[in-house]
């Protein structure tokens, strides 16, 4: 558990920068929450209010200091089939029992499965979401007035320039002010955050969701919470790590599990969608400067006060200055190493890594993308530690007994080797099974040696298992039956 004066320094250790780049961020939280609300089916409010919420409470009970939590749209396109079967009150539901799952995810440590995912599915899963990112700012880029290519272009220049004169001011935020200006000035005709959709002018207020209390409403919802739960943890869990890498800094991810679910439990009872953690923001902060907990309180307090407050002016910003800053964020957020690295890197990690792309960008589900790059890492891992296993054998002078030495990692995908080392055709009088060099993990191990053993003891053969270590004994005695009494008769009748 972190202690008081760390959770001190996290809020107020980086004061000026974490509200700077707040402000940034929350300008950057206004268009896609709006565009996030209308994927999902439900009024602009939806996902601002959500937005609101998640960040500041993920903020205080969060474990990942400088990410940024609000709606997105990972979770938003889980919820469409809810929302139009059976409305906005059981999106609501669901996303307060999908809190709820989030917090048990946590208490129960869950956190710790992060370990599983490889370097390369990380390294997919950055670069498939830049794509994502990048892809998302077309629409804003096809059929549109010449002029918005040209503050797009204008916006760039900044936010890359003018970090050259002064890195005191974000050069994200300078960009939004400037273009904002000229647009206003100029009278230009662009698509504006106002376009987007209508801006709430209430604070957002308590409410408990308007569905029946039974067990239909439960298996209605459930499914929606569940898939919700998953994605929105691993996204977090995933951008979470980045963050560790970019600030050079860790985090607490069970506790990221609890603040994530506590901030979607009480999103749900104010009138907002499920939500997660987002890489793009996330980024935008830690580039911004933004490093603490008050970036993210920070964005979405300003959030909630430009939309409520300053909602004419949040209105007139020109999406143009919108787009350059994503751009920005898909630029930086894809790993241009790992293009060079498909050549220098194994064969198999770069498999995993574009595998990984390739499915989060054509299904546009970062779950399924992970689960490909995991599943693959798997596979390829227990590939090769079956390819370093291998069986030899010595004949005794006499001809009548046989050690086999048997080396490296016996399990699944090393059996079929394993059983292919042994000849049952040879008489023999005593035969020797050295595992003083091997471990055996799992069942089909243990089956495999039970065989072997009934096998050559039922031609007559006696068998001695030598130098086998403690935890390999331990499963043996566990799971093994060749010492057991009927044991060849149990065996062969399979």
């Amino acid at each position: 558990m972190i202690s008081i004066s760390n959770y001190r320094d996290q809020w107020f250790g980086n004061i000026r920068a974490d509200v700077l780049s707040g402000i940034v961020v929350a300008l950057a939280l206004i268009p896609e929450a709006i565009a996030f609300s209308i994927i999902a089916g439900v009024d602009p409010k939806v996902g601002l209010f959500a937005s609101f919420s998640i960040a500041v409470i993920t903020a205080i009970a969060g474990g990942r200091p400088g990410m940024i939590s609000a709606a997105t749209a990972a979770t938003a396109v889980l919820m469409v089939t809810l929302v139009k079967d059976h409305g906005l009150q059981y999106l609501l539901a669901a996303t307060v029992l999908a809190g709820v799952l989030q917090v048990g995810a946590g208490l129960l440590r869950l956190g710790h499965l992060m370990r599983f995912v490889s370097r390369s599915v990380m390294t997919g899963f950055v670069n498939a979401l830049a794509i994502l990112i990048f892809m998302a700012q077309l629409p804003e880029l096809i059929g549109v007035p010449d002029l918005t290519y040209v503050m797009v272009a204008g916006g760039l220049a900044i936010i890359y320039l003018f970090p050259r004169l002064t890195t005191a001011i974000p050069s994200p935020l300078v960009c939004i002010v400037v273009l904002t200006a000229l647009s206003i000035g100029f009278a230009f005709e662009l698509r504006t955050v106002g376009d987007m959709g209508e801006l709430p002018s209430t604070l957002p207020v308590f409410l408990i969701p308007d569905i029946p209390l039974n067990l239909e409403t439960l298996q209605i919802i459930l499914p929606y919470s569940a898939a919700v739960a998953a994605v929105g943890l691993l996204e977090s869990l995933m951008t979470a790590s980045l963050v560790d890498e970019l600030t050079d800094t860790p985090s607490d991810r069970n506790q990221e599990c609890i603040g994530q679910g506590l901030a979607n439990t009480a999103t749900g009872f104010i009138g907002g969608m499920a939500g997660c953690a987002m890489i793009g923001q996330s980024i935008i902060n830690v580039k911004s400067g933004g490093r603490g907990r008050l970036s993210c309180f920070s964005a979405g307090v300003f959030l909630l006060f430009m939309i409520v407050v300053l909602g004419e002016w949040v209105r007139q910003i020109p999406m143009a200055a919108l787009v350059a800053i994503m751009i920005m964020v898909a630029i930086g957020t894809f790993s241009w190493s790992s293009i060079k690295g498909l050549r220098e890197h194994p064969l198999s990690s770069s498999i995993v890594m574009l595998a990984t792309v390739v499915c989060v960008v054509f299904t546009h589900n970062l779950a399924i993308g992970v689960l490909v790059g995991v599943l693959l890492s798997g596979i390829f891992f227990a590939g090769k530690i079956a390819q370093i296993f291998r069986v030899t054998s010595v004949l005794s002078d006499d001809g009548k007994a046989r050690t086999y030495k048997v080396e490296g990692q016996l399990f699944f995908a090393s059996v079929e080797d394993f059983n292919k080392a042994f000849d049952f055709k040879e008489a023999l009088e005593k035969v020797v099974i050295d595992v003083s060099r091997a471990h055996i993990w799992d069942i089909s191990s243990v089956a495999a040696l039970d065989m072997i053993v009934l096998k050559f003891r039922r031609d007559g053969a006696d068998v001695e298992i030598f130098g086998m270590n403690e935890a390999s004994e331990t499963i043996v005695d566990k799971l093994g039956i060749h010492d057991k009494p009927g044991a060849l008769e149990k065996l062969m009748g399979h």
